[in-house]
């Protein structure tokens, strides 16, 4: 067997809820969808009603807002009430983990008013805005000024909150970064019901760069100041198609955005938004686009594609066509290509509604999608959901950039899952060491995509059924996990914490780092008041008595060791 074979694995017998997932398509017809669209149009009135009122209304509520949050934390009895988590319902996060640690006793704090845009500062390129802003919500109010975050998050319902506690990335990364490099403040409500703006270079410059990654267990976020860049009304995408083995598809990926010569801050040689998709070990197609005129778009003999409609093909399957069409240009709304993923959740659509895809169904009822995350996870109940875990993957591998082709080789050994996406992003090298960081030396090494000050990153999106599954074959989805986290650590490489995870809490502070982290928990008083980051991501039930242990054991500083070998 070669070094890319899969191995080979005996047949798996069924079960009933083979059966049930087969036919779940039924209760996504008939329940989720009428569902979801109801809320998208509930929510979308919503936030036009938030656009009417003035930024000074606005902010006069958040503050309102944010006083309540502080009352409630000061009416919180460390001896008798649990830790504090947010009064969100678990279902509601977008994430795949399960949330447990909310099956424990907690203290809530209610922070669903904050869902407002508070200011667009045009002068000076910031757009301020609450937690629970999603990216729908901001690119309609921000494209039609021609401007846009630096990092728009491809699904409508990703929230500003959750891009930056835990992980957002987008074609544009590989120029700005993660979603979190992009924030220029954060207001914070600390343990103690202290209200505080961390930036960069003021007194809490430690809090501001700790924030990221900790999954809102430093403090609770109540605003963010974001930087925007313009934009024009149009993306012009090129279409490339590539062929070869795994490793040639990574290096034409590499060669997509990153000059060989090393110049990877030449606006003329790098493109403005990134994306590869590899569609079998042999196949896939490079996505490079750059902003366009409404004029340059309009002229004659160039191709217009408005991808939002709802009976438009699934963006994945159009840009397909590129491997036997050949490569072609067109240019696409900037909006519309900004959620060029929302409709089908990337490919995942095709698994939870086979036929959403089809011609007739996109023309009757592609209104309808996407079904919402939140009411997918509601309506599958435990068993259901233990069996995604187990028969699906849905998870991440933030890998560098020169070692995409040996993480493409892995992925296709252990887990078989197509298609595979790829988007690069930058690695700062920050002040402060944070949770995630890049190579020691990594700027001695001038290897292609790097410079100076941050190396670059390559998220591998590893989203749908693997090959065993779709055989119907033996699979076990916990263990494929393990293998790939011990992948990521000896890689140094990262795993978002969005999805599920089997990490050990030792394993979970070799892949990331705790000094800053914790230096932060104690100094701002978090712990004892919000659980650690570890136990929040951890899976599995949370019991009273594992959640108060976890918080008396503070970290060793031999967890964020890196040179041992994984477990």
């Amino acid at each position: 067997m070669s070094d890319l074979e899969a191995p080979l694995r005996p047949k798996r017998k069924k079960i009933w809820v083979d059966y049930f997932v087969n036919f779940r398509w039924i209760i996504v017809i008939f329940v989720v969808l009428p569902i979801s669209f109801t809320i998208y149009f509930l929510t979308y009135l919503g936030d036009k009603r938030s656009d009417w009122k003035s930024f000074e209304r606005r902010q006069k509520e958040h503050d309102a807002n944010v006083k309540k949050v502080v009352n409630r934390l000061k009416q919180r009895n460390p001896s008798k009430d649990g830790l504090v988590c947010t009064a969100r319902k678990p279902y509601i996060a977008v994430g795949m983990r399960n949330v447990d640690y909310k099956r424990a006793r907690h203290f809530e704090v209610d922070l669903s008013e904050f869902r407002n845009i508070l200011h667009i500062d045009k002068e000076r390129m910031i757009a301020k805005v609450e937690p629970l802003v999603n990216m729908g919500q901001i690119t309609r109010v921000t494209v039609p000024m021609n401007l846009a975050l630096a990092v728009v998050a491809e699904l409508d319902d990703l929230t500003v909150g959750g891009l930056i506690n835990g992980y957002g990335i987008e074609g544009s990364s590989h120029l700005y970064g993660l979603f979190s490099d992009t924030v220029v403040a954060y207001e914070i409500v600390l343990a103690d019901g202290r209200v505080v703006r961390a930036t960069k270079d003021n007194e809490y410059s430690d809090l501001f760069y700790a924030i990221p990654w900790s999954q809102g267990t430093l403090g609770l976020l109540v605003s963010a100041e974001i930087k925007l860049i313009p934009v024009k009304e149009y993306m012009k995408l090129t279409y490339k198609p590539v062929k070869g083995n795994l490793r040639d598809l990574a290096q034409a990926y590499i060669d997509s955005f990153a000059p060989r010569d090393r110049d990877q801050d030449n606006p003329a040689k790098v493109p403005d938004f990134v994306e590869t998709m590899i569609y079998t070990p042999t196949e896939g197609v490079c996505m490079t686009g750059r902003y366009a005129s409404q004029e340059e778009a309009k002229k004659k003999g160039n191709v217009i594609n408005s991808v939002g409609w709802w009976f438009k093909p699934w963006f994945y399957q159009h840009a397909q066509k590129a491997l036997k069409k050949g490569e072609f240009v067109e240019y696409i709304p900037t909006r519309e290509y900004y959620h060029r993923h929302t409709r089908c959740l990337y490919w995942e659509g095709k698994l939870i509604l086979p036929f959403a895809d089809q011609c007739w169904f996109r023309w009757t009822l592609g209104w309808l999608m996407p079904p919402k995350v939140s009411l997918l996870k509601a309506t599958q109940g435990e068993a259901i959901r233990n069996y995604y875990h187990e028969m699906h993957v849905i998870q991440d591998m933030l890998v560098p950039l020169y070692k995409v082709g040996a993480a493409l080789e892995w992925a296709h050994r252990e887990m078989e899952v197509y298609p595979i996406w790829l988007c690069p992003h930058k690695l700062y090298k920050l002040p402060m060491k944070t949770m995630v960081y890049p190579e020691h030396g990594f700027e001695l090494e001038c290897r292609q995509g790097d410079t100076g000050y941050a190396q670059m990153y390559t998220d591998v999106g590893i989203y749908y059924a693997p090959g065993p599954v779709l055989r119907g074959e033996e699979f076990d989805g916990a263990e494929a996990v393990r293998r790939m986290e011990n992948w990521l650590i000896e890689n140094h490489g990262f795993q978002p914490q969005y999805a599920v995870s089997e990490l050990s809490e030792k394993n979970f502070w070799r892949m990331f780092d705790a000094t800053l982290y914790e230096h932060c928990r104690r100094k701002y008083g978090a712990v004892g008041t919000f659980m650690s980051v570890y136990y929040k991501c951890k899976k599995g039930r949370k019991t009273e008595k594992e959640v108060q242990e976890a918080e008396q054991a503070h970290l060793e500083s031999a967890y964020a060791e890196i040179d041992q070998p994984a477990e």
